[in-house]
């Protein structure tokens, strides 16, 4: 072969080795181009029609400026972005929309917002959730201090579930969790989801979300004591069992039988060992509409008159009371007080009246004095907080004539 020959296909394989390269190799400025790029959206899951917009970031997280948008499929919360060509593997996910509130066990009420960073020539299938958009903000300190895009994520991941006092150094990336799949670290996402959700509101929970996200964003760390308060009275006011419960029969209406796991574990290791103080209690003011509150904690002699049953339940919280004695009654129509009863125990003349509603309950109570020494002028009370098998705390009270 002549020497010029040789010198053409020289630069004509070249040439074809560098086109090959700036198609596939985003690093040195070139471009690739998805055929699709899918996910699920999961509070519990987002319903059809959110919407869903990725858009492009360099290297240090700035918006390129090339976006595209899709919105979700199915109630799965499935969405799928297709023959989207990227100059750089780095893009913020942004969904916002309706989902499925799993401790509730209905839609929300209003619509969420929530993020995700992914690296997407590391995989093109990105979920969305709660611990996707609590590590973005600190994502976006560490690189602007010189972390790596993975080390970022890495450490902003584990400084996540060290607040809710998870250890688990092998975790998958964020974005890759289902809350619809079994396994230890889809049972987290599970229980950080529940946890955060407690009984909020769509509006209290995305403040929750952006006001953890600004306390971590500098030290990966969760300062706030309110903050953290929020999220034990979260914590200890929901019913984990239930909560999956509820997923598991959400997905099945889907059509999709799904393996929900069992985040009790994590539940439970976070309320005995995470330094916050829980606040949400029960509260029994020492007088209520009808007179003195029998349920006050200050209160043992009563003389025989009217007399309420007031408690003000926090969100999430149940109760129930058992009154017992010959020397109390209750006037029998009372309307919208909260309070439901049971029929009356004829052995220890005793009815359990049951909270019906969180929030103020009052309830019109009686007491009688006797004369008779036959008869006992003692009534026992017997409370039980948030479907405790024994009662949380009890009193017995004196009642004497006027």
């Amino acid at each position: 072969m002549k020497p010029l020959q040789i010198l053409i296909l020289t630069i004509i394989f070249t040439s074809l080795m560098g086109c090959d390269k700036e198609n596939t190799d985003l690093s040195n400025g070139g471009s690739r181009s998805y055929s699709k790029i899918s996910g699920y959206a999961q509070k519990g899951p987002f319903i059809n029609g959110a919407s869903v917009t990725l858009s492009e970031l360099d290297e240090n997280l700035v918006p390129t400026g090339k976006t595209f948008s899709a919105q979700i499929l199915d109630n799965r919360g499935t969405f799928e972005l297709r023959n989207a060509t990227l100059a750089s593997p780095y893009v913020e996910l942004k969904v916002e929309g309706y989902y499925f509130d799993e401790v509730k066990n209905s839609l929300s009420t209003a619509p969420l917002i929530l993020y995700a960073l992914a690296d997407v020539s590391e995989h093109a299938s990105i979920n969305v959730n709660v611990l996707t958009h609590l590590e973005k903000s600190r994502v976006d300190y560490l690189i602007a201090k010189g972390k790596s895009f993975k080390d970022a994520k890495k450490q902003a991941e584990q400084e996540i579930l060290n607040i809710f006092e998870i250890n688990k150094d092998d975790m998958v990336a964020a974005e890759l969790l289902d809350l619809s799949k079994n396994g230890d670290d889809h049972a987290i996402l599970l229980a950080v989801s529940a946890i955060l959700q407690g009984h909020l509101s769509v509006g209290d929970l995305s403040e929750l979300l952006a006001n953890i996200s600004t306390d971590i964003r500098e030290d990966g760390k969760l300062d706030s004591r309110t903050l953290g308060s929020i999220l034990m009275n979260n914590a200890r006011t929901i019913d984990i069992a239930t909560v999956r419960s509820n997923l598991e029969k959400r997905y099945e209406t889907l059509g999709i039988q799904a393996n929900v796991a069992d985040g009790e574990a994590f539940i439970k290791n976070f309320i005995n060992n995470a330094p916050f103080e829980f606040t949400s209690y029960i509260q029994y003011p020492d007088s209520g509409k009808y007179g003195i509150n029998i349920l006050s904690k200050n209160e043992f002699e009563y003389t025989a008159g009217n007399y309420s049953m007031r408690a003000i339940l926090p969100a999430g919280t149940y109760l129930s009371v058992k009154i017992s004695g010959l020397n109390w009654f209750f006037p029998a129509f009372q309307e919208n007080t909260g309070w439901e009863y049971s029929d009356l125990n004829s052995t220890d003349n005793s009815r359990v009246f049951t909270a019906t509603r969180t929030g103020e309950i009052d309830f019109q109570i009686m007491l009688q004095s006797y004369q008779d020494s036959s008869w006992s002028n003692t009534t026992s009370i017997y409370v039980y907080e948030n479907r405790a098998a024994t009662p949380t705390w009890s009193k017995t009270i004196e009642v004497k004539a006027k």
